[in-house]
């Protein structure tokens, strides 16, 4: 099932803060960048973002975001917006690291 355009939007507005967002469309579903570095998407209305080292430590539970995909992490607390812009900035450090 697709994401709806409403959940990505939602999720969009919730980290306008981070001024380097990008959105790409991909087969239904949407992939997040953050200066231009792939770390997660929304599939099937969920919120997913790429397994590393530190993020670990956030106790985010592993989800598949499409068939034959790596597990990724799910962020289900939307509400908070510094929460998901630690977690979002420490992922991307670590993805800038290659710390995964």
């Amino acid at each position: 099932m697709p994401s709806t355009k409403q959940f990505k939007d939602y999720v969009l507005e919730q980290i306008k803060d981070l001024e380097n967002i990008t959105c790409k469309q991909m087969m239904g579903e949407y992939l997040l960048y953050y200066n231009g570095v792939l770390f997660g998407g929304i599939y099937d209305d969920r919120f997913l973002i790429k397994i590393t080292a530190t993020n670990k430590a956030y106790f985010l539970q592993e989800q598949i975001p499409y068939k034959n995909a790596k597990p990724m992490c799910l962020l289900e607390n939307l509400d908070d917006v510094e929460y998901l812009k630690q977690v979002i900035l420490q992922t991307y450090k670590d993805l800038l690291g290659k710390n995964i």
